[in-house]
């Protein structure tokens, strides 16, 4: 039996390592890139109808109380409460009605009632609501009891928001309640910062572009349709951003370093899919050593392991450069590390707080394969059973696999010193529902 040589291959790192020390982990490259991030400045004054998932620019006060008057939070009877009998009934007067938005203009004495509806201006005088199925009325009096509330049914003037009090401070995003509060106020127009623009491309000579016409029929021999820039474009329009979309660059240097410094002359941050691993076919990954200034570039994380972020020069040298992500090839990879890393950067160049994803945890239906080392994201479908979170694998995990994506709810974070979840095992899941942009 011949001796066994050592080999002389000298292996560089790979995603196929258990352990690559110069990975760099999760939450320092999270870390990283929200400290390099400056928010955008620019601003924009916007009707409210058109201000519908903008940031504001500028802390808002109350101009006034809402709502401005009390008024009565149910129909029934305003009373003043020293017509309350202590014992027993008491019958009083009827002297009038309060509509919603026909006050009653008179002064409401003891012994005194008015025919209120939900949402009149308390009559001056009156402090206390009897709902009309509390009560036995004509047309002329109204009988109450000892049982009335004082004060009861009665909603105060800046009960909701008082005059001078902060509403919303810069950076709130305007959603569906805030658009609601603001009109309540009467604030008709707003202060935005401008809407963070992003390009993105995808890189390879095998993608072929959607046609109209495709109908499903199969690419050319060797070639795939482009995928990314589709789940990228969905990605982005949920997050509000202004997208530029360079389309599908070719494996050439020339053209690759063209396509960044268009990008980052466009826009304030790029987007790339593909070839930025360390392949002689990956021209993202050579390009932006030339044309950027690379902060990071491998991650300690699966799917994701190449991923870089810097930032590329504007061709005006005295402009500020553009962030850049180029993102893996593959499908999932690209839906994780979007996620993990360009979302919070979008959230954070248009100004709203940073936070961390939200992690709830779950117990484990499935075995999960996985080796320490790295940070893994898995697929999952989770359910609420019998008052517990649990979560349950999509099946195979392949990087390529996009359907698993769609079949999951979820994402299972898989921590880095596990070595393997059986059945059983507390993870952590992230909800697609809160990850994902919308």
């Amino acid at each position: 039996m011949s001796e066994e040589r050592p080999s002389s291959i000298e292996r560089e790192p790979s995603c196929e390592d258990v352990v690559e020390p110069a990975l760099l982990p999760v939450i320092e490259a999270r870390r990283r890139i929200a400290a390099r991030l400056v928010p955008l400045a620019e601003r924009e004054t916007l009707a409210l109808a058109d201000a519908a998932a903008r940031v504001l620019a500028e802390d808002v006060n109350a101009p006034f109380d809402v709502p401005a008057r009390a008024n009565s939070a149910m129909d029934g009877y305003a009373i003043d409460r020293v017509s309350i009998p202590a014992t027993g009934e008491a019958t009083l007067t009827l002297v009038g009605t309060a509509w919603a938005g026909r006050p009653f203009a008179g002064r409401l004495a003891a012994g005194q009632a008015v025919r209120i509806f939900t949402g009149g201006v308390m009559p001056d005088g009156a402090d206390t609501v009897v709902i009309q199925e509390h009560v036995a009325a004509d047309e002329a009096s109204v009988r109450i009891d000892a049982d009335v509330t004082p004060g009861r049914n009665v909603r105060a003037a800046g009960e909701d928001v008082a005059a001078g009090q902060r509403v919303f401070t810069a950076g709130h995003r305007l959603g569906a309640a805030e658009l609601g509060v603001l009109a309540s106020l009467g604030i008709g127009r707003v202060t935005v910062l401008r809407r963070v623009r992003v390009a993105c491309f995808t890189t390879g000579d095998e993608l072929r572009s959607l046609a109209t016409d495709t109908d499903g029929a199969p690419p050319p021999d060797g070639c795939l349709y482009d995928s990314n820039r589709y789940t990228l474009a969905a990605l982005l329009a949920g997050l509000g951003v202004e997208t530029i979309d360079l389309g599908i660059v070719p494996d050439e240097p020339a053209a690759t370093r063209q396509a960044l410094r268009e990008g980052a002359r466009r826009a304030d941050l790029v987007v790339t899919s593909g070839g930025i691993s360390a392949g002689d076919a990956d021209f993202v990954t050579r390009a932006f050593h030339e044309v950027g200034d690379v902060a990071f570039w491998k991650i300690a994380m699966r799917p994701g392991r190449p991923l870089a972020f810097g930032f590329i020069g504007k061709d005006d040298d005295a402009a500020p450069g553009a962030a850049f992500f180029g993102l893996p090839g593959n499908p999932v990879a690209v839906m994780v590390t979007f996620l993990q890393f360009v979302q919070p950067a979008i959230r954070r160049l248009s100004g709203r707080p940073d936070r961390e994803p939200l992690v709830l945890p779950a117990r484990s239906l499935s075995t999960l394969r996985k080796s320490p080392g790295r940070v893994e994201y898995q697929r999952g479908v989770m359910r609420v059973e019998e008052g517990e979170l649990v979560v349950a694998s999509t099946g195979k995990q392949g990087a390529g696999r996009l359907s698993s994506m769609s079949a999951a709810n979820c994402l299972i974070v898989i921590d880095t010193d596990v070595d393997g979840v059986a059945p059983g095992d507390r993870v952590g899941v992230q909800p697609f529902e809160g990850l994902m942009p919308g």
